[in-house]
């Protein structure tokens, strides 16, 4: 059922547009009514009368992907894409289903073609840079410990949420008495209601008055003070509707409202104004303080699918809403976004690296870090979604279609600290990539080393309440040791700022760090530039200083190779202090090859090489 408010607005777009013809008719209307059971039944009975072609093959194996009935997808998908070759999204299509049954392996090489086909798709490079994540996401420990909710029906049960005054909001189709869905034969949505005890345990649910419509209704979020909630509902309430192109059929977008508490009860539901006819917004969570508003939509500006946004509040004024970017969204669908008091974002993924379906991901808004799974037991290979968390009870509720249905599951938090190392250069806040992580625990035993990534990063899974030390080293700098208070479960920040090894001035040269430039390139490097930029800073403090750079190479290759190459990156080394402000008359350079070797050998050893390999910068005037 959750897939209603994650594909509604782009299946309409893409399914009018169908290759339809006389003999898929009918099953085309189905299948574009969002009715997918029916659609796949009628689509099967074609198979059976000898009409099978890649399109039939393709609305089987989607008709079925939708409803997340992963073993008939397979199957379809299996006959697609043995046929010919397929669009991208076929084949990440059906290795998302195949890790949802836990075929890793055949997933793995679906994941291949799919790289093959979009290389430059971001989830096809997230895949090239760790193809074998799945190993890593297993060995995570334990963030939650988790139990079925005792208050689940043989419905679709999902989207809830704790308050502070012990009420537990969440969306159901149990209400027998409303129209069925042609989605997945079962009621529409209502909002329900339960009070959660002391114990743990949750009162029976009831109807939360007022809110509910004729239509699909929620999820909900409720504001810190209990006063306000936003909802998601269909534009069917305003009389706003997209048409088919025969004109034959209503299409509604899911959109937000708002609804206040007055004497108890629930009243004045009023559409927002940031709601389009022209794409769908669902799934809100409101802010602490109630000033910003989470939410999932498909509007223009996204990175793809289904993206989180969010959106100023100011009473019943509202902002433009903003797209929370690449560090959270993908080219596939991100959804069921939910913000703690401690501006902690839980979210679900489809795109991002997980064991299939859909994924919760959590991502610390108060740093901007990446997002990071929060693997098992809350995650697995079916869809887990729309989780929760009210830090304060320490309570977390998520929704998973695990045993067949969507239920909710209660999740305590198990006490652990993900400690985020971010290192940066003390002088220019840059991020220091590849910079070497030891991490020490509060008995100086080293209990994990790595290296930061490219955005300065590194984190760690490590007990809560007890200190740990982080050495950080990195050429060029001086090596930092900084330790992290023994903290609460969550997440924490750890900045390492390494100070820059400042150069050695004498009377004839300055003397940096090595500068490295990439094989047989001569353009400067991130590292390169770091040092460079300490010359600039000297020159500065020296205005009448003039300088002459020399770049040496080893004595591998050609003379006249090697001179050539040391020339280009002599003149690019120029180039660089020149377009940092320094007078062109202050500096020069030139390239000498191996003519000028520091040491002179005949067998030389790497080492020995890589100090051939130098820059040198002569003052010619101090």
């Amino acid at each position: 059922m959750k897939k209603l408010y994650i594909t509604l607005s782009f299946v309409i777009a893409s399914g009018l547009l169908s290759a339809q013809n006389s003999k898929t008719k009918d099953a085309d209307k189905l299948f574009d009514r969002f009715e997918y059971i029916d659609a796949a039944s009628a689509y099967l009975k074609l198979t059976e009368k000898g009409y099978e072609d890649s399109y039939v093959q393709k609305r089987l194996a989607d008709s079925y992907y939708n409803v997340f009935n992963t073993a008939e997808a397979i199957k379809w998908y299996a006959k697609l894409v043995e046929e010919k070759l397929q669009d991208a999204e076929i084949y990440y299509k059906y290795a998302q289903m195949l890790k949802a049954e836990g075929n890793y392996d055949e997933a793995k090489k679906q994941m291949q073609q799919f790289v093959q086909l979009k290389p430059n798709d971001e989830r096809a490079i997230s895949f090239q840079n760790n193809p074998n994540y799945l190993a890593d996401l297993k060995a995570k420990r334990p963030l939650f410990e988790v139990k079925t909710s005792d208050i689940n029906s043989n419905k679709s049960d999902f989207g809830a949420l704790l308050t502070d005054d012990n009420t537990v909001y969440f969306t159901s189709a149990r209400n027998e008495a409303r129209k069925t869905s042609g989605w997945n034969d079962e009621p529409y949505l209502d909002l329900y209601q339960a009070i959660y005890n002391e114990d743990g345990t949750l009162s029976a649910p009831t109807l939360v008055e007022s809110v509910n419509t004729k239509w699909h209704d929620g999820p909900a979020t409720i504001s810190a003070d209990g006063t306000i909630m936003y909802i998601t509902s269909e534009s069917f309430n305003d009389n706003k509707f997209e048409k088919s192109d025969d004109k034959k059929s209503k299409f509604s977008r899911m959109y937000l409202y708002k609804a206040t508490k007055n004497d108890g009860k629930w009243s004045n539901l009023t559409a927002l104004p940031i709601n389009s006819t022209e794409y769908s917004l669902r799934n809100p969570s409101i802010s602490k303080d109630g000033k910003t508003l989470y939410f999932s939509s498909d509007m223009p500006g996204g990175l793809g699918g289904e993206d989180i946004w969010k959106v100023s509040v100011n009473g019943d004024e509202y902002g433009t809403p903003e797209n929370l970017g690449e560090k959270i969204n993908t080219p596939g669908n991100e959804s069921f976004p939910f913000i703690t008091s401690e501006n902690m974002l839980y979210f679900s993924s489809n795109s991002k690296q997980g064991f299939g379906g859909l994924d919760v991901f959590e991502a610390d808004l108060n740093t901007g870090s990446e997002a990071i799974n929060i693997g098992e037991p809350v995650n697995t290979g079916k869809d887990d979604f729309a989780f929760s968390f009210n830090t304060s009870k320490k309570v977390a509720i998520f929704s998973s279609n695990r045993d067949g249905v969507d239920n909710l599951y209660i999740a305590r938090p198990i006490c652990g600290v993900n400690a985020i190392v971010m290192v940066k250069s003390a002088t220019t806040r840059k991020a220091i990539e590849s910079a070497l992580i030891n991490v020490l625990d509060d008995t100086n035993s080293l209990i994990a080393t790595s290296n930061s990534n490219d955005a300065g990063q590194q984190s760690y899974e490590v007990q809560c309440e007890k200190v740990y030390t982080f050495k950080v080293s990195k050429e060029g700098f001086e090596d930092g040791i900084f330790t992290m208070p023994a903290s609460p479960n969550g997440a924490t920040l750890i900045e390492a700022y390494l100070e820059p090894i400042k150069p050695i001035i004498t009377e004839k040269e300055v003397i940096l760090q090595p500068i490295y430039f990439e094989f047989n390139k001569s353009n400067i490097t991130a590292q390169g530039a770091e040092e460079l930029d300490k010359l600039v800073a000297v020159m500065k403090e020296y205005p009448k200083m003039v300088i002459f750079a020399k770049s040496h190479t080893d004595s591998q290759g050609k003379d006249k190779y090697n001179l050539d190459l040391s020339e280009r990156r002599a003149q690019s080394t120029v180039q660089y202090i020149i377009s940092k402000g320094i007078d062109k008359e202050r500096i020069s350079g030139q390239g000498f090859g191996e003519s000028e070797l520091k040491i002179k050998c005949d067998k030389c050893t790497d080492e020995q090489h890589a100090q051939n390999r130098r820059s040198e910068f002569l003052i010619i005037k101090k």
